[in-house]
């Protein structure tokens, strides 16, 4: 990695500015409009069992149809983010997802709406790869961790409009509304994101060093505001990352490389085996569709509760012990849930869920894994354990389907907390702490301990 324009330091010792809150409002946007489309999934299949379109092996086939979609996409964007860039790949997928989506609120019977939705899928898995890997190499090491759980919190607020949404819209306009907010809206973040910059990190690694330093110098004037800034802080070393795909399976990766894989398998095994089954799982106990809807809506809540813990804790408590405990606690919840005594006590352990689920996807997803990986190998390395949690999400509803055979909702649950200890023990015994450090010390391979004496300002 040459540092004739040394981008890395230069924008870690930057404030956070207004620079940065646009970058964060027009990356969330997306990403917020995707986390919408995925999770209007459950409240679209409910009325479309209802209907009488749908029944339990097509919707196993519509959600194995977005994480087929999503697992293409999630593992193209990871090679397209480091050969051509992150803005070009995130433009391209955005206006994928927002055809696709207007084209499901046409569809004229279950079969086209599938496929419609296999193409949503290939925008959806890509945006959330570059979306949470980009926001990371713009922002300081102190306070990387907020930034990167404030996207978080704006990406997953979309599981309660989508299903406060729903919970309006469904009962009264239909279903198809719902996916046609999301194509318009994504055609209109499209338009206003071609002003977003490139990274200056990418563009240093791929050797265009002028135009990363005529965009650092831009950078640069913008944050200071007519004012001076910090020093530029001298790099500790030379990054490891290769560029290459097969140096994210031998050491020093392949240890990181595993731990991302296993910790995408597990969120999304929680998400898309019991989150999204919910309005299902209630309407096949009895509760009408508009019930179901509203208890759904209360546990949703959880969601943005969740990320929202991810900006207080990310930086105080690390990415590694924080994933640890948080697994835990969310296993003892998911088993108090299947043993809930009436609706009440079930909301109140499903919103706890809901908030121990979107706190992981905080600290691991949006934080831990891009963290992890130099800037030649990052969005390949999100890709891959990106795809692999979507492959988790294809067998996630089969396996539901299998294991729910005859309202077998607690061994769904059985099969959750299983998981997510799984995901403990893998955290805790080969996970690597990122906490405060800089992308370029992490990527050296240097010890876990936190660099001393790296302070940043900060203005959020």
């Amino acid at each position: 990695m040459t540092l004739a324009v040394n981008a890395g330091p230069r924008l870690d010792r930057l404030p956070t500015t207004s620079f940065h809150r646009r970058l964060l409002w027009l990356i969330g946007a997306g990403m917020f409009l995707d986390s919408f489309d995925i999770y209007l999934a459950g409240g679209v299949l409910g009325a479309l069992n209802q209907q009488g379109w749908s029944n339990i092996h097509l919707t196993a086939a519509f959600l194995s149809a977005t994480f087929f979609g999503m697992l293409i996409g999630a593992f193209a964007a990871g090679f397209l983010g480091d050969a051509k860039g992150r803005k070009f790949t995130y433009q391209f997928n955005l206006m994928i997802f927002g055809l696709a989506s207007l084209a499901g609120a046409l569809a004229p019977n279950m079969w086209f709406l599938i496929v419609a939705r296999f193409f949503m899928g290939l925008g959806l898995g890509a945006e959330i790869v570059i979306g949470y890997s980009s926001i990371g190499e713009f922002i300081p090491p102190k306070v990387r961790g907020k930034w990167s759980s404030y996207l978080s919190l704006i990406t997953n607020s979309a599981l309660f409009v989508s299903t406060a949404l729903g919970y309006l819209i469904i009962p009264t306009i239909g279903w198809r509304a719902m996916f046609a907010i999301v194509g318009v809206g994504a055609l209109v973040i499209w338009y206003l994101r071609k002003a977003m910059p490139e990274s200056p990190r990418w563009l240093e690694s791929q050797g265009r060093t002028e135009d990363a330093n005529t965009l650092m110098d831009e950078i640069e004037r913008e944050c200071a505001g007519g004012g001076s800034l910090p020093p530029v802080q001298t790099p500790v070393g030379s990054a490891v990352s290769e560029g290459s795909f097969w140096s994210l399976f031998r050491p020093p990766l392949l240890s990181r490389t595993l731990v991302s894989i296993w910790l995408q398998v597990v969120i999304n095994f929680v998400i898309y085996g019991f989150i999204v089954w919910i309005p299902t799982f209630l309407i096949a106990q009895g509760l009408p569709l508009r019930s179901s809807l509203g208890y759904t809506t209360l546990m949703s809540l959880g969601g943005p509760a969740g990320a929202f813990l991810g900006v207080v804790l990310a930086d105080r408590i690390g990415r590694r012990n924080g994933l640890v405990c948080v697994a835990i606690v969310a296993a003892v919840l998911g088993w108090l849930y299947g043993h809930a005594s009436g609706m009440t006590e079930a909301t109140v352990y499903g919103f706890l869920l809901f908030s121990c689920t979107y706190l992981m996807v905080a600290l691991g997803i949006a934080t831990y894994i891009p963290e992890m990986f130099g800037t030649a190998v990052r969005m390949r390395a999100a890709g891959i354990s990106g795809a692999a949690g979507r492959v988790a999400g294809i067998i996630a509803p089969q396996a539901v389907v299998a294991v729910y055979a005859g309202g077998n909702t607690a061994g769904v649950l059985a099969m959750v907390t299983a998981m997510l200890i799984s995901m403990a023990v893998v955290i805790a015994v080969a996970g690597t702490e990122t906490n405060h450090r800089t992308l370029e010390d992490i990527d050296t391979g240097t010890p876990d301990a936190v660099p001393q004496g790296r302070s940043r300002p900060e203005n959020i």
